[in-house]
């Protein structure tokens, strides 16, 4: 035991610096190629970086169709999308103010907010069958398509490494491999040590994949959010974030239900409780981008205390803990209705504020 223990611990702490490593070698390769390229860098976020740092939640969910075990895929599907806007963006948030380019909140956040809504009315009758799948799949090939068209809007121009020479295409290339290879190994040998600790506990599979292997998975989007922000590619790190909850319900949930053998069974848990807290983590994105195109420090932190909510009633529910009604009563009847009610009053303010300047 005490073995396992300190091979556990080693695989976490190489984990770690994988993950802190690549994340760095993907955000500096991929702004180099937006700028040299012409490709904004918010497209860039929403396509290369999005689908790359997501290739970990790829494997794991149609790995788990494919053997039969639709919980653990579909919890790490919805667990990761929620994980990415609360815990990602409010972490991101908390480093530094994020600036919301236009095209999120006129495209592809209501893209997202209409995808999450879509994957609860496939899930309506306890199944993703494979014409959802193809559906979903079809909508994966448009969406990214329509990004590279639109993305082209600034001209090429060449960029320079430290030492003042031209930063070649294939190095840029390179560094972007390297740095994916990083963050799926780095997460993989994290999720690895997770599971295993939680299965030994007793813990549920749809527990398991929508906690431990949705942060787990997640955790390539974590660290290139948070090196992004902090090195000022502050598009790249929120493009990042919506673009991988856009690519994990087209991508992740098409590929996911096409290959499980006889679609995706839905738990009844998922569809009362965990669908409807990812659409309104997506709904609740607009307003806030939308404000003052900004994801200020004080609403990241309310990101991250929704999270923290979250994860503490899933604790209390596998546990069938005598605080859940407690716990659940005082977030339904005081502190969501406070929260929707200063989003409101802040978004009106703003708006208030943006047509007076208008005029």
């Amino acid at each position: 035991m005490n073995d396992v223990g300190i091979l556990t611990i080693l695989m976490f702490v190489a984990g770690l610096a994988l993950l802190v490593g690549g994340a760095d070698w993907l955000v500096r390769g991929a702004a180099r190629i937006a700028a040299a390229s012409g490709i904004s860098p918010l497209v860039i976020g929403l396509t290369i970086v999005a689908y790359g740092t997501s290739a970990p939640e790829l494997a794991v969910s149609v790995g788990a169709a494919w053997a039969g075990e639709a919980d653990l895929g579909l919890g790490n599907i919805v667990g990761s999308n929620i994980v990415n806007v609360l815990l990602i963006l409010g972490a991101s948030a908390l480093i530094t103010p994020l600036r919301v380019a236009t095209q999120l909140i006129r495209i592809d956040v209501p893209i997202m907010i209409v995808l999450s809504l879509v994957t609860y009315l496939m899930a309506a009758d306890r199944l993703v069958g494979r014409i959802d799948g193809a559906i979903l799949f079809i909508g994966a090939v448009a969406y990214t398509a329509m990004l590279m068209r639109i993305g082209r809007s600034e001209p090429a121009e060449e960029v320079l490494d430290g030492s003042g020479r031209t930063s070649g295409f294939v190095t840029n290339v390179g560094l972007i491999l390297i740095g994916l290879a990083a963050l799926v190994l780095g997460s993989n040998w994290l999720v690895d040590s997770s599971v295993a600790f939680a299965t030994a506990l007793g813990v549920s599979e749809l527990i398991i994949g929508l906690t431990i292997v949705a942060i787990g998975t997640s955790l390539p989007e974590v660290a290139t959010s948070l090196v992004a922000a902090a090195r000022g590619e502050r598009d790249i790190a929120v493009g990042n974030v919506v673009g991988s909850c856009i690519f994990n319900i087209l991508s992740v949930l098409g590929i996911s239900a096409l290959v499980a053998p006889a679609g995706l069974a839905v738990p009844s848990a998922l569809l009362s409780f965990d669908l409807p807290v990812m659409v309104a983590v997506a709904v609740a994105c607009l307003p806030i981008f939308a404000r003052g195109a900004s994801i200020e420090r004080w609403e990241g932190g309310l990101f991250l205390f929704y999270y923290a909510a979250y994860t503490t009633y899933l604790v209390l529910a596998a546990q069938k803990h005598a605080a859940l009604p407690a716990f659940s009563s005082a977030m339904q009847l005081f502190v969501i209705p406070l929260t929707i009610l200063t989003l409101v009053v802040v978004f009106w303010r703003s708006w208030r504020r943006g047509m007076y300047s208008a005029a």
